[in-house]
């Protein structure tokens, strides 16, 4: 496996298309005020055009299928595709297109874009670390990253809830995203 550094950036430009099975698109959101529930995406699909020698001029793509939400329990999973959360037969899709890209230094970059999701679309920043690149045993170029976010779902329209005794809410309002990229190089 050949590994390629930060200082190689400028042959990284190029068209990649990200690798669903070997990425994660992820959330974590905390339930009934005392513990956190996690989930992810299983069917999204995504480009990413590096620009190695200007990363302002990188963009990224990402669709993801909402009916593929998987948080390892079944009855959860099919009350956030119900009208009470994403509404999927309304809104079978959450897309992010970039607006701007940005170094920060070292292997840190930052994306901005906007998320549609329940009709509904806003900006939203994403911080990245660029975790390498490599030719894989199959000749692929392949680059990673790994990127978190966080968002308020109600800015998204995403308002159910329930009150608890001990006050609070079930589900909190803050949604930390996560991403863990693995994008092949297209020839």
């Amino acid at each position: 496996m050949t590994t390629f550094g930060s200082a190689d950036l400028a042959t990284l430009t190029g068209d990649y298309t990200i690798d669903p099975a070997h990425s994660t698109i992820g959330f974590v959101v905390r339930h009934a005020m005392v513990t956190n529930v996690k989930g992810s995406f299983q069917d999204f699909t995504g480009t990413l055009h590096l620009d190695g020698e200007d990363p302002a001029e990188s963009t990224a793509t990402l669709d993801v299928k909402l009916e593929s939400v998987d948080t390892g329990n079944a009855d959860r999973d099919g009350h956030l595709k119900s009208a009470d959360f994403f509404k999927v037969e309304e809104f079978p899709v959450m897309a992010f297109r970039s607006t701007k890209a940005e170094s920060l230094g070292g292997d840190d970059y930052r994306i901005t874009g906007d998320l549609s999701l329940l009709g509904v679309t806003k900006p939203l920043t994403i911080d990245l670390e660029f975790n390498g690149a490599a030719k894989d045993p199959f000749g692929n170029e392949r680059v990673g990253f790994e990127g978190k976010a966080e968002i308020l779902r109600s800015e998204w329209g995403l308002t159910w809830n329930a009150a608890l005794e001990t006050g609070g809410v079930l589900v909190s309002d803050k949604v930390k995203l996560r991403f863990d990229i693995s994008a092949i190089k297209q020839v």
